[in-house]
């Protein structure tokens, strides 16, 4: 591939058919092979509907650990501990138990309450209580999804972290939207008529770092998600594409074209103290920093065909990763630093690809051909990138091991450019 055609190609992956914006619909097209049976009772809220326990249940779902349980069947409906009684969830197989209630507090606000129980052993696992406000019930539903899935799995949830991602509706409208995990809830951050592309989430979740072409040119902005305001990080001559934050949120990778061939740079997340990092022939580009800050993972041609180098931040000479196939782009580390993912060309097809850095095994983990943009989720069990399907673009979710998939998509539209946001204490 030529280098005129090399950046033309990741250009390309942002002009895409029209979307509407939407909230994302979810499909789950595959499942673990071994599910905790859970039995999650409807909290209980006098003369108002239950608006926690179908969230509660779909975000178990979608990890593929779980299999919901029906429950209206059960003569008791407990929502307190002295009303469970175990005899009737041991009958229906549930091996852990939820219940809970939803009560009005003075001023609008409502207190939530649950608790899980180890039906097997007849003992709590949990049990916490919210102060909220009906605005916040979801993000609720979410949260306690999360105590029940590290309580039960041993490892943190990520039902209550946020995504990024493009739409582009009709009359050539980009949309930039931030949304909870589960598509729904979603929120403009910038409509544009140019497009734009490569939303990053800073460490602590509170900005987001993008490129927009609405000068007509590519610039890096950084923009906070919680006042809107922005500001440009890259508008040097040439191209400015392709931010990555450090762990630390202190600066940025960045690519430039600023003064030769697409190249790596460092600069602050102020925009001061640019500094060029790679330096060669060929094409550098897609930067992603190592958890431990220490080393940029990156896309390059300088050896014929693009494959993933890794060099020291300090620089230094790059240090080739991907061996396997000819055609290896857009990396992504795991948040433990033990996993690389990135889009492998096989066959003509553009699969999501995973390598074990420990021991270099290497593993296919999508089905569809049209793969781009993966990026995992804080606990690392999940990796959200863009397809196609049906000639149109939508957002995929697939787990580490490749056994869970699900897809994310609009009716009618089309959504590119995912990104995975951090968790937020």
């Amino acid at each position: 591939m030529s280098r005129y055609l090399f950046i033309i190609f990741f250009w390309l992956l942002a002009m895409v058919p029209p979307a509407a914006q939407a909230e994302l619909t979810i499909e789950i097209v595959g499942g673990a092979s071994q599910q905790i049976p859970i039995a999650i009772v409807p909290f209980s809220r006098p003369g108002q509907t239950d608006a926690l326990t179908p969230v509660i249940a779909a975000d178990l779902q979608r990890s593929g650990l779980f299999r919901t349980l029906e429950t209206r069947g059960v003569a008791s409906q407990p929502h307190d501990l002295a009303e469970v009684k175990y005899p009737d969830w041991t009958a229906l197989q549930a091996q852990a138990l939820v219940i809970g209630k939803i009560e009005p507090l003075a001023g609008g606000k409502l207190k939530v309450s649950f608790r899980l129980l180890d039906v097997l052993k007849q003992t709590p696992l949990a049990g916490l209580e919210y102060e909220i406000t009906p605005a916040q019930m979801r993000g609720t539903a979410h949260k306690i999804a999360d105590v029940i899935y590290e309580k039960l799995t041993g490892e943190r949830g990520v039902f209550a972290t946020r995504i990024s991602y493009v739409t582009k509706s009709k009359g050539n409208r980009f949309v930039l939207q931030v949304a909870d995990s589960d598509g729904v809830n979603p929120q403009t951050v910038l409509s544009s008529k140019e497009p734009i592309i490569s939303p990053t989430w800073s460490p602590d979740g509170t900005k987001l770092a993008y490129v927009s072409f609405e000068k007509k040119k590519p610039i890096i902005y950084v923009q906070s998600l919680t006042s809107g305001q922005r500001s440009v990080l890259a508008n040097y001559k040439g191209n400015n594409s392709a931010p990555a934050w450090s762990p630390d949120g202190n600066r940025l990778a960045i690519v430039l074209t600023y003064g030769a061939n697409s190249q790596i740079y460092l600069i602050n997340a102020d925009g001061t103290g640019l500094k060029q990092l790679s330096r060669s022939r060929g094409i550098d580009t897609e930067p992603v920093w190592s958890p431990d800050g220490k080393w940029i993972y990156f896309t390059s041609d300088r050896g014929g065909s693009p494959q993933v180098y890794k060099m020291s931040t300090l620089g230094g000479e790059a240090q080739r990763v991907t061996f396997e196939g000819s055609y290896n782009v857009s990396p992504y580390l795991s948040p433990d630093g033990k996993l690389l993912t990135y889009v492998r060309r096989e066959s003509g097809k553009f699969r999501i690809t995973q390598q074990d850095l420990t021991n270099g095994q290497v593993q296919i983990l999508s089905d569809t051909a049209q793969d781009e943009s993966p990026s995992y989720a804080p606990n690392g069990r999940q990796i959200l990138y863009a397809t196609n399907m049906g000639g149109k673009g939508v957002l995929s979710v697939v787990s580490s091991d490749g056994r869970t998939k699900q897809r994310l998509s609009e009716a009618g539209g089309d959504v590119r450019e995912p990104s995975w946001g951090p968790w937020v204490n």
